[in-house]
């Protein structure tokens, strides 16, 4: 953990289910009641993802839920959200997107320095093999880490 910077949620699924290529930081839009909801932590990544529209990054599916003490000033915890990032970067994500087959996932919602941020991933999808391939790693590192403890 770096300094000023205290994590939100974590979509460890994506991981599971993409291979990451590149990651960036983004803003993110919030109102207030969100903003105290997401210090509280109470942020799901699990099923969002990241569109292009106009110009313009928005995230979807991403669940925050309503502040206690929000009552009518608390939206809609699925809504859809923006995402802030120079119009450079967000140009050549979509050019990446468009010809390269690559997708955009929310891997992470983060504070740093007092503002929410959201860690964007330029991701490919796995296949089924895949899946087995990367468990079927996992499982030889852990047996060799169980061997070393063991004899060492």
């Amino acid at each position: 953990m770096e300094k000023g910077i205290k994590i939100i949620a974590e979509n460890k699924k994506a991981r599971h289910d993409y291979f990451i290529e590149e990651t960036f930081e983004a803003g993110i839009e919030l109102f207030g009641t969100e903003v105290k909801s997401m210090r509280q932590g109470k942020t799901n990544l699990k099923d969002s993802h990241i569109i292009i529209r106009g110009g313009e990054m928005f995230v979807i599916g991403m669940h925050v839920s309503p502040y206690e003490k929000g009552n009518i000033f608390n939206k809609d915890p699925m809504r859809t959200r923006k995402l802030l990032m120079h119009r450079r970067e967000i140009d050549r994500l979509f050019g990446k997107i468009k010809i390269d087959g690559f997708t955009l996932i929310p891997t992470k919602t983060y504070l740093k320095n007092g503002l929410v941020k959201v860690e964007v991933a330029l991701a490919k999808g796995k296949k089924l093999h895949d899946k087995r391939e990367d468990a079927a790693i996992k499982d030889i590192k852990r047996s060799i880490d169980r061997a070393i403890k063991n004899n060492g």
